[in-house]
Order: structure tokens, then C-alpha cells, then sequence
């Protein structure tokens, strides 16, 4: 392959200017859009893998692949876009989960066309949002990944998708603002006016701009991630989406804000970030336990999810507050371990609905007498869940505790009270998915609600919970199949955020360690060590 041909412009608008072919196509009855919609995800996934699998360095720390055209230059708008070891993985976390995703809508039948049509656009912009370069370009694919995501549940959704989707669409256009708001007053400070995403990264800006700027970054990547208490959009979609939708919702959306904290304010505002840092470990705290505790309270399957999603995010947050690279380094791979956990039970939920036409766990009881594959999978996937050691929830929760606890930034007596608190998550986490397990599957089945003998997961929808499943083992397994796309870049992501922080650490904040030496620029042991799993 040639490196000099756009292969970042052509993964990005493939999908959308596929899906503009649909109202083209010859079919009736939906049969030949779902199989056309489906072909152009694999390919989308399969040039993507072999695009980074030749081009992408990842030894690299660099931004890599760089395209850069003027679009609107009376705006200084440009058309840019690059990828790094922050973007690549997630990029192939897309393709994956919006592959299977479309695989499993085969029974949609309701507008057809215009499902597969929202589908293929969502998943232009998903990778638009970690490809894109310039800060307007960025906001607006950012914008435009709403509109696909609220009609899709607006119109394939629950009984209450009308308030869900018009939930979701506030919460989140209106914490998008704050990008915006924050980019731009980071592109016009000084005499120099850009909208280029790195160079707004070397600006040396004024501490109150940078403690703004990174305010309004956490609310809007605070909404979609999400952190509590901007989260109540995401139980209320996920309860009333179809269960491709809630696949990409939980599987790719919510990273997109996670990317979003580490690329704008940890990687772009690493000053402020020291400040905002025992603020974002308290708010993981907080979305670990609350999630956790809430998630106890739902009758609801995918509502219990849901709130599930919310905890396990919460680990994200402590990660990347953890001010070192194990710490991001295992924020990155909670995000993509959650991503594929979460996508495989929300899948296999929509199995269990499609059966029993209820989400209500008391209704449910004892169907694995009659789906007992079905029961395998969904054990399965809540093993990897509550971090089941040999799946990929393991090793990114165990990272994560490991980058807190060796973090030289915190004082011993910080890092005790949190792991304590994260430790209470991490208990009540196998409480919730287990008693779920035990209501769905085990007990005597639900009564007249529906017949006794209930189909079980049929090949295809095995094999889209396999394709989701193996992954979870694979990197549990051998961790350094993720690590490796992104080890160099969060290594250098700490270290530069890590040099600033003696000089904060001056000012005696109680949270911190006295710190009085630069940052090493070598890695730590600890690093080392996960690096090398």
C-alpha cells in the first residue's frame, strides 16, 4: 500500500458515502441492504487493521499518518487528520463493535434502508472523531455522531424512546458547547491563531486560561463519558435502544469521552491537569460505588447495565488521574476491554428480549432451562466483567490499581482512602452482575409470560458473541496485543505531565506528595512490568 495515498480520509468517509448509496439499491424486503451494509463494515474494519498494520509505528510516540488539506481557509478550517497511539486502537475498537453491531440488527425490518443508512454514517463519524486534527473539524464530526445515534433510538426504541432520545441530544449537544468554547479560547490566545490540535498543545498559556479551558473539556467529555452526576441520560437510552444501538452506545460512544479527557485536557493542559486530577480520582470514586450500588436497584436488565457501564468507567477516571503512565496506560485498556464486555451483554440482553419480549429480570427467571447456550455466553461475558482473572477486565482494573498505588504524586494517605473506596466498587461489582445472573437464568422459569421451550442462540448470534468474547480472552491472555499500539504514546503523554508537577507540588496541597526533583524521563519499573505483559 502506498503511505502517501489519504487512507485516513478514505476509512473515514467510506462508511458515509456507502451509506448514501442505500436509497440506490434494488431490495423489498431489507434482505440486500443489511447484507450490502454488512459487507462495507467489513471492509471498512479489514482495510483499517491492514492500513495501521503497515503504515502505523507503534515505537512511535509521534502523531503518524498525517493528512492536511485546506477546507475553509477564510476560517483557517482544515481538513486534517492523524492518528497516534490514542487513536489507532480505538479506531479498530470501532470497526469491531460497529461490524457485529450491524450483524446483529438482521431482524430489523422497520425502515430498513434508513437504519443501515444511520448505522454506516455513525460509524463514519465514530472514526472521524479519533482521527480528526483541527479543532472545528473535530466538533463538528463530534456533532454530527448525535444526530445518527438520537434518530436511531427515536425511532427503533422502546415505548419511552421519545424521551430517552431527546435526553440524549440535550445532555449532549448541550456539554458539546464547551469544546468549542474552550478550543477557541485556546486558539486565540497570543498572536498566533490556530485551530491545529497539536499546535494549540504547545501554546504556553496562562494558568486561569488553562484551568478554563479544561473545566469546560471535563463537562463536555464529562457527559458522554459519563461521570456522575451528568449521567442520567445513559440508563434511560440504553433501556429504550435496540440492542445494536445500546452495542455501540456502550461499545464506542462512551470511549469517545474518555479519549476526549486524555487528548484535550491531560495531553493538551497538563498544568491544569495536576490541579483537576484528585478531582477526576474522586469523581472515578464516586462513579465506581454509586454505579455499583445503583445497579442493585434496577429491575430493568439493560438498566442494570447500564449503571454497570457507569462504575466501570469510574475506572477510567482513576487511571487517568493517577498522574503516571501505568495509570493511563490501564485507563486505556479499560476502555477497550470495556468497550467489547459491555457490547457482548448488551448483545446477548437483546437475545433474552428477543425471546422473551420483557427486560424485567423477576420475569425472566429460569429460562436457561430452555437456552442454556445462551446462559453460557451471558456468564461468560459477566465473568469478564466483574474481572474475572484471564480476561481482559483483570488486567486493565489490576493496571489501574497498580498506577495509583505507585504513583509518587499522592500522599500515602490519599492513595489509601481511594483504593479503599475503589476496593468497596470492585466488591459489590460480582454482587450485582451474579444475583442478574442467578435472576435471569436460574429459579423456575417465569410462569405463562412465555412458552416453555424458548429458542436458544441461534449460529449467527453465536457468532457474533464469540467475536466479541475471544478478544476479552485473547487480551487477557496477552495483554501487550493492546498495550503495544499505545504504550509509547501514554508513556510520553505522563512523562510530560509528570515534569510539571514538583513545581505545583511546591504550593503544599494536602492531596499531594512533597515532591522536590523533575520527573525521570525513563519509565518506571512498574511501567516496565505492565509493558511487558
Amino acid at each position: 500500500m502506498n503511505a502517501q495515498f489519504p487512507w485516513l480520509t478514505v476509512l473515514t468517509v467510506l462508511p458515509l458515502v456507502a451509506a448514501l448509496l442505500i436509497p440506490l439499491l434494488p431490495d423489498r424486503d431489507g434482505k440486500t441492504v443489511r447484507w450490502y451494509a454488512l459487507a462495507i463494515a467489513l471492509v471498512e474494519f479489514a482495510l483499517s487493521a491492514t492500513v495501521f498494520w503497515q503504515h502505523y509505528d507503534g515505537q512511535s510516540a509521534q502523531i503518524q499518518m498525517v493528512e492536511t488539506v485546506a477546507w475553509l481557509p477564510q476560517i483557517g478550517l482544515n481538513w486534517s487528520l492523524a492518528v497516534d497511539g490514542l487513536a489507532v486502537p480505538l479506531i479498530l475498537l470501532t470497526g469491531l463493535v460497529n461490524t457485529v453491531a450491524i450483524f446483529a440488527a438482521w431482524q430489523v425490518k422497520q425502515k430498513p434502508r434508513l437504519f443501515y443508512f444511520l448505522m454506516l454514517a455513525l460509524y463514519s463519524a465514530q472514526v472521524g472523531v479519533f482521527a480528526a486534527q483541527d479543532l472545528i473539524l473535530f466538533f463538528l464530526i463530534w456533532e454530527l455522531e448525535l444526530v445518527p445515534v438520537y434518530l436511531l433510538i427515536s425511532i427503533w426504541g422502546g415505548p419511552k424512546r421519545q424521551y430517552a432520545a431527546t435526553k440524549f441530544i440535550l445532555y449532549t449537544a448541550v456539554g458539546s458547547v464547551f469544546i468549542l468554547l474552550a478550543g477557541l479560547a485556546m486558539a486565540f490566545y497570543g498572536g498566533d491563531v490556530t485551530l491545529n490540535m497539536a499546535a494549540l498543545g504547545l501554546k504556553d498559556y496562562p494558568l486561569a486560561l488553562e484551568l478554563f479551558a479544561y473545566a469546560g473539556f471535563l463537562l463536555a467529555f464529562g457527559v458522554k463519558l459519563p461521570i456522575f452526576p451528568l449521567h442520567t441520560w445513559l440508563p434511560d437510552a440504553h433501556g429504550e435502544a435496540s440492542a445494536p444501538v445500546s452495542m455501540v452506545l456502550a461499545g464506542v460512544l462512551l470511549k469517545m469521552g474518555g479519549y476526549g479527557l486524555i487528548r484535550f485536557n491531560l495531553q493538551m493542559l497538563p498544568d491544569a491537569h495536576i490541579y483537576f486530577a484528585p478531582v477526576l480520582i474522586a469523581l472515578g470514586v464516586v462513579n465506581i460505588v454509586y454505579g455499583a450500588l445503583t445497579a442493585f436497584a434496577q429491575e430493568n436488565l439493560k438498566r442494570r447495565l447500564a449503571y454497570s457501564s457507569i462504575s466501570h468507567m469510574g475506572f477510567v477516571l482513576l487511571g487517568i488521574g493517577a498522574l503516571n503512565s501505568v495509570g493511563l496506560n490501564g485507563a486505556m485498556l479499560q476502555m477497550l476491554s470495556h468497550g467489547l464486555i459491555a457490547a457482548v451483554l448488551f448483545f446477548l440482553a437483546g437475545v433474552t428480549y428477543d425471546r422473551t419480549h420483557t427486560l424485567a429480570m423477576e420475569k425472566m427467571s429460569g429460562i436457561a432451562q430452555s437456552m442454556p447456550k445462551t446462559f453460557a455466553l451471558f456468564t461468560a461475558g459477566s465473568m469478564a466483567s466483574l474481572a474475572l482473572p484471564g480476561m481482559s477486565g483483570f488486567v486493565s482494573e489490576l493496571t489501574i490499581f497498580l498506577g495509583l498505588t505507585s504513583s509518587d504524586a499522592y500522599s500515602t494517605t490519599f492513595k489509601v482512602g481511594v483504593i479503599f473506596l475503589a476496593a468497596v466498587g470492585l466488591i459489590l461489582t460480582p454482587v450485582y452482575l451474579l444475583s442478574m445472573v442467578r435472576r435471569v437464568f436460574t429459579g423456575q422459569q417465569g410462569g405463562d409470560m412465555f412458552d416453555k421451550l424458548l429458542l436458544d442462540i441461534n449460529p449467527r448470534e453465536t457468532f457474533i458473541a464469540l467475536s466479541l468474547l475471544l478478544p476479552i480472552l485473547a487480551v487477557g491472555m496477552y495483554p501487550k496485543l493492546a498495550t503495544q499500539t499505545y504504550d509509547v504514546t501514554t508513556t510520553a503523554i505522563a512523562t510530560q505531565v509528570h515534569a510539571a508537577l514538583p513545581a505545583i507540588a511546591q504550593h503544599h496541597l494536602p492531596l499531594y506528595a512533597q515532591l522536590t526533583q523533575s520527573a525521570p524521563t525513563l519509565p518506571t519499573e512498574a511501567t516496565v512490568a505492565v509493558s511487558n505483559l
